[in-house]
């Protein structure tokens, strides 16, 4: 069995009998190279396929009739992880299995496991073994934070959450075993193909969150003298102030969305005002409410939600700064932001970019991810963190010409805004009554959103026609999962490589930036897109 589904306009999730055949088709693909295609996401029976939009209808004939590779011997390295089985749903857990806690311990660490693929978050591996006892529903609310270390199950898999992050698994247990370490090689301690062995560990010691010790605040200055190396200081951070560029493609390999600009035009816009390349580096304030003080001269530009940004002299007079045009910041200069009138989120370019150093090729802040620069990990920017900026400072007579494109409307609180999706990967997961209300009703943008998913609510939720546990399998920025609740969750560029819930539609490329600009108490409505696959799926 293969079925080639639709996983909105850049992607196609190929469906496939089992976990042996997904790992042979990934092969098979990967041997192949077809023309067009990007990335490849293997999971526990799919095989997410980004591909060129001009070449998708091209893509999925081929893929019908790629014949598959031969099955390989498992061949991996062992890891043993020793884990403290305190976690907070292992009776549970166990009594649905019908085993004691002890019992379900004991088989846990009995079991021959296998990492069969990564993905969700980078260092998360989806681990198989031999024991038919491990089959565990998901959590019918995803939890907003799962601690790092934290061991889990779901479905016949078993994980290890790398970091604090949301999660919808069962947690059994925690370990302190280092699981994603951009300094390692490879960063990441469960590779394909790795055994595992679980091991008990002092599971009579007090429970405690394992968490990686925080990386002292540095402030990273330019070399040479204080007064005339350009940089910024973040006098006040808003809600959230993070460093952004255009992410990280083509990493899914590692667990590692592409991340970066939440709202790629803006992010665009505001690069070509300053005369930057536009995989430049900027910062990137939500709601705004922020205060930034400039060492030295520079050219600045905003765009994406409007801040009523200000440019406030030593002298005490202000001066305006208009989204997507270009404005000169002297030294001692700050830029104040007003609170969002409409969008969302704002971004702040520089003219010669920021001066940090990458992690795996860019500076892009992933929330989920935790990755970001060397020098500050993931973390949001907080008052008195200095950016160094590359420069070299420039004056007023050296400004860009504006963009001649005005800035788009961006939605506000109370009003409505139109996405355009294209329905599955998963839509026959639902009723038809289901698929007609999600498109039919308007959801309410919560206030739980984030980078990772504009989270929504509706009168009631939609309700599937397949309840059972939908096996993990690779997600696109823009997929709109519905978790057990029923309430859609639209993912963002920080989504996590692989989910478990299934994915009633896809907002089509050109509008996740209005998703990711579309603020609390906004409401959102679907319409579907048809697009030309050549051929049924």
């Amino acid at each position: 069995m293969r079925r080639v589904l639709p996983a909105g306009d850049r992607a196609l999730l190929v469906e496939l009998a089992d976990l042996d055949e997904a790992e042979r088709l990934h092969a098979a693909l990967a041997a192949a190279e077809l023309p067009g295609v990007e990335e490849l996401v293997p999971a526990a029976r799919t095989v997410l396929v980004r591909c060129d939009l001009r070449r998708r209808a091209d893509v999925a004939t081929a893929i019908r009739s790629l014949p598959l590779v031969a099955s390989a011997p498992v061949v991996g390295r062992e890891v043993e992880i020793p884990v403290h089985y305190d976690g907070e749903d292992l009776g549970e857990v166990a009594a649905h299995l019908g085993v004691s806690a002890a019992e379900l311990v004991r088989r846990h660490t009995g079991a021959h496991w296998r990492v069969a693929f990564t993905g969700f978050a980078p260092g998360f591996g989806y681990l198989v073994c031999d024991d038919p006892l491990f089959d565990v529903p998901r959590r019918s609310a995803p939890r907003v934070r799962v601690p790092r270390g934290a061991v889990a199950l779901a479905g016949p898999y078993s994980g290890v959450y790398p970091r604090e992050s949301p999660g919808g698994w069962q947690l059994v247990g925690r370990t302190d075993a280092e699981l994603w370490n951009v300094d390692r090689d490879p960063p990441a301690l469960l590779a394909p193909g790795a055994l595992v062995r679980f091991t008990v560990a002092g599971a009579s010691q007090p429970a405690r969150t394992p968490s990686r010790p925080a990386p002292a605040t540095r402030r990273v200055d330019m070399p040479g003298d204080r007064s005339t190396a350009p940089a910024i200081e973040v006098v006040d951070p808003g809600l959230q102030l993070l460093v952004q560029d255009l992410g990280r493609p083509g990493r899914a390999d590692l667990g590692v969305a592409e991340s970066g600009a939440a709202d790629r035009r803006a992010h665009r816009a505001a690069q070509h005002a300053v005369g930057n390349p536009p995989d430049a580096a900027a910062l990137e304030l939500l709601a705004g409410g922020a205060t930034l003080r400039f060492r030295g001269a520079g050219v600045i530009a905003l765009a994406g939600a409007d801040v009523g940004a200000t440019l406030v002299h030593p002298d005490g007079a202000n001066e305006a700064v208009p989204l997507e045009t270009p404005v000169a910041a002297g030294d001692g200069d700050e830029l104040v932001a007003d609170w969002a009138r409409r969008g969302l989120r704002t971004v702040i370019a520089v003219r010669g970019g920021i001066a940090l150093t990458p992690e795996l090729g860019s500076l892009a802040t992933d929330t989920l991810a935790g990755l970001g620069s060397r020098e500050r990990g993931a973390r949001p920017l907080r008052a008195g963190d200095i950016v160094p900026l590359r420069g070299p400072a420039a004056v007023r007579e050296a400004v860009a010409v504006p963009s001649p494109a005005s800035p788009p409307r961006l939605p506000a609180a109370g009003e409505t805004v139109v996405l355009r999706v294209v329905l599955g990967p998963r839509a026959d997961w639902f009723a038809g009554d289901g698929r007609r209300r999600f498109l039919e009703d308007e959801w309410t943008v919560t206030q739980r959103s984030d980078r990772v998913g504009v989270r929504l609510e509706g009168a009631r939720g939609l309700e599937r026609v397949m309840t059972g546990e939908l096996p993990s399998e690779g997600t696109v920025a823009g997929a709109v999962q519905v978790p057990p609740h029923g309430h859609p969750v639209v993912l963002l560029r920080d989504r996590p490589v692989t989910g478990g819930y299934p994915v009633i539609a896809c907002v089509v490329t050109a509008d996740l930036d209005l998703a990711a600009q579309t603020p609390p108490g906004a409401r959102v409505r679907f319409r579907p897109t048809a697009l030309d696959v050549g051929g049924p799926f």
